[in-house]
């Protein structure tokens, strides 16, 4: 595991996309009860299991997107007696029970928030914000492809992101929004969010300066005033 800041940590799989390698990243965060929220899942090895278990309590599974299906039952199988949190219809995609993700357990009350991006009822897309290390964290609603990122993978985001890549707003995003008010006003309250740092479910995390690079993507996306 990669130590972000304080209490959070990140992990790197690879996941194809057209001939190359765009990565998965799963968020490790540390509540100040020592409980363990794992954001998105991956192909977890024991070993990586017991990184995870060294630093807290495993406490909650959460995916954000209706769509980020690819190692649920991979997550499930390794942490099993945990509670799945993630977007109603999800448990149906999968195959396998999971709790509906509405609002932030009480539990990460201070800590760790949450929101359902409105406006996009099919997709059932949440943006968390970790309060202590003012960190972001998304699934799609925004890739990072750095500019030295290898070339190959560059050439296969461009039919999803464009030339906007760093970061930027893939294309399907904006086809999901089917209320574009109700999802601007999502947008308002993300960026209300005292956050500096961004990680990202795809591509590098965005270490400083998060917010101004985000309202630069929102704006070439099509989505005005998002301040």
């Amino acid at each position: 595991m990669k130590p972000i800041a304080e209490n959070l940590w990140t992990l790197h799989y690879k996941l194809p996309l057209l001939g190359e390698y765009l990565g998965r990243n799963v968020t490790v965060i540390r509540l100040s009860s020592g409980d363990l929220v794992i954001h998105s899942t991956g192909p977890f090895t024991p070993e990586v299991v017991a990184a995870i278990k060294a630093v807290g309590r495993p406490a909650y599974l959460v995916e954000a997107y209706l769509a980020h299906d690819t190692f649920a039952k991979e997550g499930r199988a390794a942490f099993p007696d945990i509670p799945y949190l993630a977007p109603e219809g999800f448990s149906e995609a999968v195959g396998f029970p999971t709790e509906t993700l509405h609002l932030a357990p009480e539990a990460w009350a201070g800590e760790l928030e949450a929101l359902e991006l409105a406006g996009k009822t099919k997709a059932r897309e949440f943006v968390f914000f970790h309060r202590p290390s003012r960190t972001l964290i998304v699934t799609d609603l925004v890739f990072n492809v750095e500019d030295d990122a290898p070339l190959g993978v560059k050439v296969a985001s461009l039919p999803l992101v464009g030339f906007q890549h760093s970061p930027g707003v893939p294309r399907p995003e904006k086809m999901q929004v089917e209320d574009e008010d109700a999802f601007g006003g999502s947008l308002d309250t993300m960026m209300s969010w005292d956050f500096d740092r961004v990680i990202v479910g795809h591509g590098e995390p965005i270490e400083t300066g998060g917010k101004a690079r985000l309202l630069e993507a929102f704006k070439a996306a099509g989505f005005e005033d998002e301040e």
